[in-house]
């Protein structure tokens, strides 16, 4: 159990110190020990990033050594991602489409939501951050979603989840998706107030949130 976690505590400082070579080899290290690639990502990556953001959101770490983490956990999530294909991964729990809201060209928080939505059996579709809310509504159509994601990672851009879902009401479409709204500055508050249909504190949160509107 020691080496378990001295695993999950080298995983958040290989984040946070944004070293890619280490970070990658742990994943590997820990996948081929028999922990699971949703464990290694809960307990030791992903505290690693959420102590990333807070560091810039403090400003005591800048934009570049936010990126690099960023593209830090990236390589560990496609690690992890390859583990879960066929394994954990079913995909058959309901089409999620995913996206960043227009204006937001952060997705870091977004590329781990994905990442463990899928090793929870939902199909998942991201298409990416910077994307007018016209475009998330058209690929939730091709896609065929049950579920439209967004994130949002600065207070200015939050408007456009409203946004959204006052596109889909004008569209006559409001009933056809449920809605999930996250990211650092949303909240229970702003989800209920736009009148979204479930609010994802992380991407924990997020599994369990999913499963309950899809009851609905």
């Amino acid at each position: 159990m020691v080496e378990k976690q001295q695993l999950f505590v080298e995983a958040k400082n290989s984040i946070v110190n944004q070293n890619k070579d280490k970070a990658v080899d742990l994943a590997k290290q820990g996948l081929d020990s028999g922990v699971s690639g949703i464990e290694l990502l809960e307990k030791g990556f992903l505290p690693g990033i959420s102590e990333v953001g807070e560091l810039f959101g403090s400003g005591r770490l800048f934009l570049p050594e936010l990126i690099v983490a960023g593209q830090t956990m990236e390589k560990v999530v496609e690690v992890i991602n390859e583990s879960l294909v066929g394994g954990e991964a079913k995909g058959d729990k309901g089409k999620v489409l995913i996206a960043t809201v227009e204006g937001d060209v952060h997705d870091i928080g977004k590329t781990i939501v994905v990442s463990i939505f899928k090793a929870n059996g939902f199909d998942v579709k991201d298409i990416g951050r910077d994307v007018p809310n016209q475009k998330i509504l058209d690929e939730a159509e091709k896609f065929g979603a049950d579920v439209i994601g967004t994130s949002a990672l600065l207070t200015t851009t939050m408007v456009q989840q409203k946004n959204l879902e006052e596109l889909l009401r004008k569209e006559g479409l409001r009933e056809k998706y449920k809605t999930i709204v996250g990211g650092a500055p949303v909240t229970q508050r702003w989800a209920k107030r736009i009148g979204a249909d479930a609010y994802a504190q992380d991407a924990g949160d997020g599994v369990k949130k999913l499963a309950e509107i899809r009851k609905d």
